[in-house]
């Protein structure tokens, strides 16, 4: 019974690790009467094959150049106490056939909610502001909004900061060549990659979108973080956001991508 019970999350969640997947099976565990402790969940996937393995991989995305302008770091050494208060920007590649598309990701600092996204064919600007237009539409314009980043192109980029002053978020980077200044950001990308297979090879583009899509929605609303007292993103951010409820959605979504 139980192994059904834990075959059943890995088909939302198929490499999440086994003390956040106690967490999602103790409800239904003492609902049934059944008495398991995490260590002996533990040694359960054990004996079955069933403990995940992490596959470490790194494609350099992050191009920086001189002629656009640095921001300094207003982020790192804060402490953030709740939702809309800054945002955390990267971009991680995606595997499809013999070539790459990027996925382009804004997710909120404080419930770690990923509130804006976009799968691009290149590492242009135009996706960069895609993702970026979903996070407003998703969270409004919050006041005194950080908006964090490395210092790729993208991000320093007139048209993207552009948007940024407009709405009045504050631009913030990192220090070229510190792999920590934007550790939050691309802890989200690892999770994805890891926890929901985005780092396999996709054989079309639809593949990889609908792959992302299911990826974001199962981070979002379905995976429970420690750093949130073992609560979902959705969750945190829903109860604590001030943007009206009905102008915003559970779990943000790119239209349907075209072959390119």
């Amino acid at each position: 019974m139980v192994l059904d019970m834990v075959r059943e999350h890995r088909r939302v969640h198929p490499m999440m690790g086994s003390k956040k997947l106690y967490v999602l099976l103790k409800p239904d565990l003492e609902r049934l009467g059944v008495k398991i402790g995490r260590d002996k969940l533990f040694d359960l996937l054990r004996s079955e094959g069933l403990l995940v393995k992490r596959k470490k991989k790194y494609v350099v995305t992050t191009q920086s150049f001189a002629r656009y302008s640095k921001y300094e770091d207003l982020f790192n050494g804060k402490a953030w106490t709740t939702v809309d208060r800054a945002w955390v920007s990267d971009i991680t590649y995606i595997r499809v056939g013999d070539t790459f598309r990027y996925l382009f990701l804004i997710t909120d600092a404080y419930s770690r909610k990923i509130v804006g996204w976009y799968l691009g064919h290149t590492l242009e600007t135009t996706w960069a502001v895609e993702a970026l237009k979903m996070a407003l539409r998703q969270c409004g314009h919050p006041k005194g909004l950080i908006h964090h980043s490395d210092r790729g192109f993208q991000y320093c980029s007139i048209a993207y900061t552009a948007i940024l002053k407009k709405v009045k978020i504050k631009s913030s980077m990192g220090e070229a060549g510190n792999c920590y200044d934007n550790a939050m950001a691309e802890r989200v990308n690892g999770i994805l990659k890891t926890e929901y297979l985005l780092d396999s090879t996709f054989k079309n583009l639809n593949d990889a979108y609908t792959a992302v899509r299911h990826a974001v929605w199962a981070y979002n609303e379905k995976r429970p973080h420690m750093s949130l007292g073992m609560k979902k993103p959705e969750e945190v951010h829903k109860r604590l956001s001030k943007f009206s409820t009905h102008k915003r959605k559970s779990s943000p979504r790119q239209k349907p991508v075209k072959a390119i």
